[in-house]
């Protein structure tokens, strides 16, 4: 089942994230009116009776249907081992079960981060072409080290896992569920960069890469393009310095990564190019009274920012 003009999205998060994924609600909606209808299903890692409402609050507002609530998946118990969570918490392995979770006649679905904004219509990349392959996401600025670890080649694409759109035909066809497992179990419940690593693994030459406006980063603000190259060492066959510019100058969707050089919105002092549309939507959710955050990066982090930003770029 596909329809051009009713979006399927799917959100996981925990209580800690449910006021951001509300204000990540608000945006798709101010945004994306020229849609018929939109349907969210939530993974849901222990999201309270209180935020649940307020995210209900939101769908009514704006005459949308009420989302889709759907347990996550405890993915130790599904492995039957200690998965360790290199970055995040472990819910972040919920979307492995996409496929299984949702209903089975649905053939696409967008997968995003609570941590997004929606500049424009959803319905953009909705109804992208993905080129015949299971998923659509960015090209990230990985280098040739971190392909090593996952036993890739060198020039082998490496994606973001913020933003994917999903062909759950595809994937339920080349059992991609199985085999995420099988990877995790291969490195014992160890792996760097968490789900995202074991989604490279497995689907790193079956997968389109968008154009970046689709997923615009935080590292392509915090760094000019000559930076990020100096920096990360991209391998492979990377954007243009146009594609960043585009992608940051006219964003469909920005994704606000962490960053040792920043913060993020939600957080006090953050200096972000859109931290005030990301706080204008916050202002219209129902979180619109909740004080911002304080930086709990540890000491040393928080120094290394300071001392980096004195420094000669």
């Amino acid at each position: 089942m596909y329809d051009s003009a009713i979006a399927h999205i799917v959100y996981a998060s925990d209580d800690g994230f449910a006021d951001v994924l509300g204000v990540s609600l608000v945006s798709l909606f101010e945004n994306s009116g020229d849609m018929k209808e939109i349907r969210f299903y939530i993974l849901d890692s222990g999201i309270s009776k209180h935020n649940r409402e307020k995210l209900e609050e939101v769908c009514t507002r704006y005459q949308c249907s009420l989302p889709v609530w759907l347990k996550a998946r405890n993915i130790t118990e599904e492995l039957g081992m200690r998965v360790a969570a290199d970055r995040g918490s472990l819910s972040q392995f919920a979307r492995f079960f996409v496929a299984s979770d949702l209903p089975g006649d649905l053939e696409r679905v967008l997968y995003l981060e609570c941590d997004i904004i929606f500049c424009q219509s959803v319905n953009l990349l909705w109804n992208l072409d993905m080129h015949g392959k299971t998923m659509a996401a960015l090209n990230d600025a990985f280098s040739r080290y971190y392909r090593k670890n996952i036993d890739l080649e060198p020039e082998d694409i490496m994606f973001n896992s913020g933003v994917m759109l999903i062909d759950l035909k595809r994937w339920r066809e080349q059992h991609i569920e199985k085999k995420l497992m099988k990877f995790i179990a291969s490195k014992n419940g160890r792996v760097q960069q968490g789900d995202q690593e074991a989604l490279n693994a497995v689907l790193s030459n079956d997968v389109y890469c968008f154009h970046p406006r689709f997923n615009s980063v935080t590292i392509c603000y915090d760094f000019t393009y000559h930076e990020l190259y100096v920096y990360r060492k991209p391998a492979g066959k990377y954007y243009t310095e146009a594609e960043i510019r585009e992608a940051t100058e006219h964003p469909v969707i920005i994704y606000f990564t962490t960053s040792f050089l920043s913060r993020r919105p939600w957080v006090k002092d953050c200096h972000h190019r859109y931290c005030q549309l990301w706080r204008s939507y916050k202002a219209e959710s129902p979180w619109k009274d909740e004080p911002l955050r304080e930086d709990t990066r540890p000491a040393w982090k928080l120094r290394g920012m300071r001392i980096f930003k004195k420094l000669p770029r």
